[in-house]
């Protein structure tokens, strides 16, 4: 590709990066720690696009050689001049419809497909904080199995937790509640599960989001993927929520 087109390119995909920053839609990405470094890196493209090309407007404007000078005899030019001669392919330009797709198509985020083939990603804390004073205490689902399988509940003190996270379903039909962790991107991203029962509403969709309340209870499996615990917990109260803002859950390597 000529300059112009590189430029051009450069320009979309900083402008894609800022549109990506500057709304939600990064969060389908990357965890929300980068989002500053996700407005500088497209900052730094659109600038650099903007250069290049006040570069090659600046140097089109200067004056062509006078007819019958020497050519010149470091290739440099000769090698500018048979470019112009020859333009670029216009497939080139077929670069551009990924950054459209991506400014344009909003993907969804990872959900039950990818988690029912995908082994738990629970790890060990290394510690508890004290929990809330309200009843039932709103904790994140990955705190709450990790306490579970980890503490034994201990930590938990026999309240009832309220956890927000999707819905998944095993072979047998046993329901799950998933949330995907990430440590940076959605690249890496792994659920973690946590076994549903009690009262339990008659009809679950994959990939719809509940908030459910509810108490320990020292049930555990083992993910059939890969061995991991996956905790239970005795459901008293479930009702359906919106997709939340950030559906990634960042806690786990923190």
């Amino acid at each position: 590709m000529n300059r112009q087109a590189q430029a051009a390119v450069l320009f979309l995909t900083g402008a894609a990066l800022l549109h990506a920053g500057l709304t939600d839609l990064y969060l389908r990405y990357v965890k929300a720690g980068l989002q500053p470094l996700l407005l500088t890196a497209g900052a730094l493209l659109v600038v650099t696009a903007l250069a290049t090309a006040w570069y090659e407007w600046k140097r089109a404007r200067r004056k062509p050689p006078a007819a019958g000078s020497m050519p010149a005899t470091d290739g440099h030019d000769d090698a500018e001049d048979h470019g112009h001669a020859h333009p670029e392919p216009r497939i080139s330009w077929l670069l551009i419809l990924p950054l459209l797709a991506l400014i344009l198509v909003a993907p969804p985020a990872l959900g039950s497909y990818s988690a029912m083939r995908t082994g738990t990603a629970l790890q060990q804390p290394y510690g508890y904080t004290s929990l809330p004073a309200a009843n039932p205490v709103p904790i994140g689902l990955v705190d709450y199995a990790g306490r579970a399988v980890y503490d034994h509940g201990r930590s938990l003190g026999g309240r009832q937790v309220r956890i927000t996270g999707f819905v998944a379903l095993d072979r047998a039909g046993t329901p799950y509640l998933v949330r995907m962790a990430l440590n940076c991107c959605a690249a890496d991203a792994q659920p973690v599960k946590i076994g549903l029962m009690g009262k339990i509403p008659p009809v679950l969709q994959p990939d719809s989001w509940l908030e459910v309340t509810g108490t320990y209870t020292p049930k555990q499996v083992k993910d059939p993927v890969n061995n991991g615990p996956i905790p239970f917990l005795k459901v008293t109260a479930a009702r359906p929520v919106p997709t939340p803002h950030d559906p990634y859950d960042e806690s786990w390597n923190t």
